[in-house]
């Protein structure tokens, strides 16, 4: 249930510089990739931010998922301030806050059986874990990400785009985290299929009462899971809202520009679509 008086997640005015070669006659000059950023997360809520490529989302995913640090500014998960320049990472950081890629071909190990995939997470983390414990543990969550107990034992290539992308949503999920960073985790998948993973989504966060930072640059998708929306623009938070106030009463030119240029496809039609085919069936 989305909770608005507990914030489990709290960003101030987060920077991330990085140094650029200034070629042949000058000197190296500092990026700005993320110029200030602030926001909240509240316990069980979903906040989209969406914006174009190289506006800074995914760079602000790795300092969220404690890959990589904040040049200046506060990162507070659960209470604790974070900075992984000056704090060594714990495991109980890492259980906190998981993260699901855009890519579910490049983000599993090829050489790895599912039923591994899934337990990795536990060995690295839990390492006083029994074998027969992980392999309970990864059995429960197979199925919960709508997969048969046949598929432990196969590889990632023997997977669709959805069901890779299942099984990635399944590995952030066994550490029981209590936020999922999601950077674009259906575009690269056919509609139909980005429907059914979205519904998935939905579930697992009613079950597990989790909250999600969703990155994406597809507004209708956004439209579709979304309690509150971020525009970012060039490292720049630029318009912050509920989804009825971002949707129906954009303020910022560039949000305008952004609902203007979204083609109108709907995640909701495509659903009822799906529960047509299946009653049919």
């Amino acid at each position: 249930m989305n909770d608005q008086t507990s914030p489990i997640l709290h960003v101030r005015d987060i920077t991330r510089d990085y140094v650029s070669n200034g070629g042949f006659f000058g000197g190296a000059e500092i990026v700005r990739a993320l110029k200030g950023i602030d926001f909240e997360l509240f316990k069980g809520e979903t906040l989209a931010l969406v914006g174009e490529s190289g506006c800074g989302k995914s760079t602000l995913a790795r300092i969220l998922t404690l890959i990589d640090a904040q040049t200046s500014g506060t990162l507070n998960i659960q209470g604790t301030d974070i900075n992984i320049d000056k704090l060594k990472v714990t495991a109980e950081m890492r259980r906190t806050i998981q993260i699901v890629f855009q890519n579910p071909y490049g983000s599993l190990n090829p050489r790895q059986k599912v039923g591994a995939v899934l337990e990795e997470p536990l060995i690295i983390n839990n390492p006083e874990m029994s074998a027969a414990e992980r392999r309970e543990l990864a059995m429960e969550m197979l199925i919960k990400v709508g997969l048969e107990p046949v598929h432990f034992g196969r590889y990632p290539h023997m997977f669709s785009g959805g069901q890779r992308q299942r099984i990635a949503i399944g590995r952030a999920l066994m550490l029981r985290p209590k936020i999922l960073v999601l950077d674009e985790p259906v575009s690269a998948l056919d509609l139909s299929i980005q429907a059914q993973i979205l519904n998935l989504l939905k579930d697992l966060q009613d079950e597990f009462n989790l909250s999600y930072l969703f990155i994406s640059h597809d507004l209708s998708v956004v439209k579709y899971l979304a309690d509150r929306v971020m525009v970012m623009y060039f490292g720049e938070i630029v318009e912050h809202g509920t989804r009825e106030e971002v949707f129906n009463n954009p303020q910022h030119d560039y949000t305008k520009t952004l609902l203007s240029a979204t083609p109108q496809t709907s995640v909701e039609r495509i659903r009822e679509r799906i529960k047509r085919k299946a009653a049919s069936a």
